[in-house]
């Protein structure tokens, strides 16, 4: 019988092979990011993970009067920007620009939404 912790350490693993999945469509859709296989894609995950969990509520924080006049949609300059920190850090993972990184954010959380949809259907 599985315990809690393993269905859980399952369910991340799964989560970021998904990712990690999510990310390598998106620099297949998105002229102007690439990612040089699947273990690039897999490190980039990881990394995007960490800064979402530690930059992003500190960014999201500081400008939170810019997403509000926005409606929202500055959030999705700050996620671009957790992906070209991450394109940054990662060799084999490279964002050219501004734009591709906030309509990848775009198509990313939307690929990674179906994805995370599907597998909680099935699962």
């Amino acid at each position: 019988m599985r315990s809690f912790s393993d269905t859980t350490l399952i369910h991340s693993l799964i989560i970021w092979l998904l990712n990690a999945a999510a990310l390598m469509v998106t620099a297949n859709v998105i002229k102007g990011m690439q990612v040089k296989g699947f273990g690039s894609a897999l490190l980039a995950a990881l990394v995007l993970a960490v800064a979402n969990h530690f930059l992003l509520p500190i960014l999201t924080f500081l400008t939170l009067p810019l997403t509000i006049v926005t409606l929202g949609i500055f959030w999705f300059v700050l996620y671009g920007a957790m992906l070209k920190i991450s394109a940054a850090v990662i060799p084999g993972f490279t964002i050219a620009g501004w734009l591709p990184a906030i309509i990848g954010a775009v198509v990313l959380t939307v690929i990674q939404w179906v994805f995370r949809a599907a597998f909680e259907t099935f699962a």
